[in-house]
């Protein structure tokens, strides 16, 4: 059973999703300051991390800050409804995805499977097969899920490297919003969502520019992106 660590000061709700989840196949555990909530989160025993960000202790954007120099582990975000800035900034210092509040537990749970649908790290994802990515100055191995450029490593969380890979395996091609948040999001586009915007930006700066300066990742405005060097796939 799928095990998610419910971080929140709310206990009503908690036990809501508890016991809804719990009816779903889901186990839920609950912890309701961001202090014990970072302690748990690093335990690596949880499939997916529901973090508010309004907690006592330490708020939830710190944990997920302290969270990310130790651990991969996948993270959505709750906010309230009206606060853009806070969810972007979630996404910024490494959220996969975030839903605001109110919501229903039955939305919740459509999250937190499409994230978990999305390809996971450590051993069970190098079992399947390595596969290699070439692309100018970018190496990407999928067996290893590591990414290099110019011969340095590049840190990429678990929904950094699915985007990196879709926009690398379609490079030359435009590949539009839709498409990225059904691939690598594992949802539909929603009207005014950010979320992918700020992923591509987290991208372009991790990579930097092209050799000789060009853009690596352009937008193509109201369509998608188009990562642009032709690519090179060869398995190891």
């Amino acid at each position: 059973m799928e095990i998610i660590l419910v971080i929140d000061d709310d206990v009503e709700m908690c036990g809501m999703l508890a016991e809804y989840f719990q009816s779903e196949g889901l186990q839920v555990e609950p912890v309701h300051n961001g202090e014990l909530g970072l302690k748990r989160a690093l335990s690596g025993e949880h499939s997916l991390i529901v973090l508010d960000l309004t907690l006592p202790k330490i708020n939830g954007i710190e944990l997920l800050r302290r969270l990310r120099t130790e651990s991969n582990a996948r993270v959505l975000l709750l906010t309230a409804r009206g606060e853009e800035l806070d969810r972007i900034l979630g996404l910024e210092v490494g959220a996969d995805d975030y839903l605001p509040k109110p919501f229903s537990a039955r939305e919740l749970l459509a999250r937190i499977r499409a994230i978990l649908r999305r390809p996971e790290t450590g051993p069970a994802a190098k079992s399947r097969g390595p596969l290699r990515i070439v692309l100018g100055d970018v190496e990407m191995d999928k067996g290893t899920r590591t990414v290099r450029r110019a011969g340095y490593n590049v840190e990429l969380t678990a929904l950094e490297f699915s985007l990196l890979e879709l926009l690398l395996r379609m490079a030359g091609q435009v590949v539009t919003r839709e498409r990225v948040a059904t691939t690598v999001l594992g949802r539909q586009l929603s009207p005014f969502d950010r979320s992918i915007d700020v992923h591509i930006s987290k991208l372009r700066r991790k990579l930097g520019r092209q050799e000789k300066g060009q853009e690596r990742i352009k937008s193509i405005r109201s369509v998608g992106y188009i990562y642009t060097a032709p690519t090179q796939i060869e398995k190891l």
